[in-house]
């Protein structure tokens, strides 16, 4: 059995968006890949899934490091564990989320605008 279809029996049964420790810790021995990093390989799956398929792949993201099944989020975007919406991002929301969060990484000199380069 494939990574992604381990994934995605943990996802149907869960119906809950996860975060990719989430889904690891579910699957156990189930994941067929024996790497030393199975949350890199669950990750870089899911991601390559994503960016190939498009609209069309079985997952979803629905933030930063949390995954979905498509046809779940569909049926019911009101079903994420922490009650926010459970809708796949798109690929241009999540840079958008991602810049939003950019300057509170940076520290006071991004956002005060006089960064000192030397």
């Amino acid at each position: 059995m494939s990574t992604l279809a381990v994934v995605e029996e943990i996802l149907r049964e869960t119906a809950v968006p996860m975060s990719v420790r989430e889904i690891v810790q579910r699957a156990g021995v189930r994941l067929p890949s024996k790497s030393k990093t199975p949350d890199t390989v669950v990750a870089r799956d899911l991601s390559l899934d994503i960016k190939r398929k498009g609209d069309t792949s079985r997952f979803a993201r629905t933030s930063p490091g949390r995954y979905t099944l498509r046809d779940l989020a569909a049926r019911s975007p009101e079903m994420s564990a922490n009650g926010a919406a459970a809708a796949p991002l798109s690929s241009a929301a999540l840079k958008q989320e991602r810049a939003a969060a950019l300057p509170a990484k940076l520290g006071h000199a991004a956002k005060s605008g006089s960064a000192q380069v030397g």
